[in-house]
């Protein structure tokens, strides 16, 4: 059970990271951190106690965390985009 106090450690560097970061970018790469880490928490956790019902719940949370992180990316990208266009460039 040590390895999740280790790994409470990274998130809550991760979770510094995701406040402080310079850029936007920055940020969004420190909450994905933070959730794949929570994801590795819950695995070792449910094989440690041996509950398997987690792992369903382990998997929606993957994929929410994926498809929000996704989306989160291509409206900074767009409209990173339209403030180039606006000042000039391509």
């Amino acid at each position: 059970m040590y390895i999740l106090w280790i790994m409470l450690a990274f998130l809550v560097m991760y979770l510094v990271m995701a406040i402080r970061g310079p850029s936007v970018w920055d940020r969004l790469l420190g909450m994905s951190l933070i959730s794949s880490k929570i994801i590795v928490m819950v695995l070792i956790y449910s094989s440690f106690q041996e509950v398997s019902y987690l792992l369903d719940y382990v998997i929606i949370y993957a994929l929410s965390g994926f498809v929000g992180t996704m989306f989160i990316a291509l409206y900074r990208s767009n409209k990173q985009r339209k403030k180039q266009r606006k000042k000039g460039g391509k």
